[in-house]
């Protein structure tokens, strides 16, 4: 198991308290410090199955500034969330092949 983690995000560290209280193994994954490539963000998406946008914070000054009112594709998504790793959604948690966003929290415990 793999959670995307944004330590400084309240949900992406309670759901990373669920699994510790779980006793379950995972890795944890700080995208904001290495950001993900463009195939391991199309791969991430494949397994949410949803389209790039979906996984776009909105609420975030980036977005506001650069991408708000705009029509892009999901590659074009894909590369504005590589360039720009604070618009990922958080917490993620991947497991066997599925994905699912972990907002809320609890979310995550459908994967597990």
């Amino acid at each position: 198991m793999k959670i995307w983690h944004n330590n400084r995000c309240s949900k992406s560290r309670c759901a990373v308290q669920l699994l510790e209280e779980k006793h379950l193994k995972f890795e944890e994954y700080k995208y904001l410090e290495t950001p993900p490539t463009v195939k391991e963000l199309t791969d991430l998406l494949t397994m949410l199955d949803i389209p790039a946008e979906k996984l776009v914070r909105k609420g975030e000054p980036i977005f506001k500034e650069k991408f708000k009112g705009k029509n892009l594709s999901d590659k074009e998504w894909v590369k504005a969330m590589v360039e720009y790793p604070k618009l990922i959604e958080r917490p993620i948690l991947v497991n066997n092949g599925k994905a699912v966003i972990g907002r809320p929290p609890e979310n995550i415990l459908e994967i597990i």
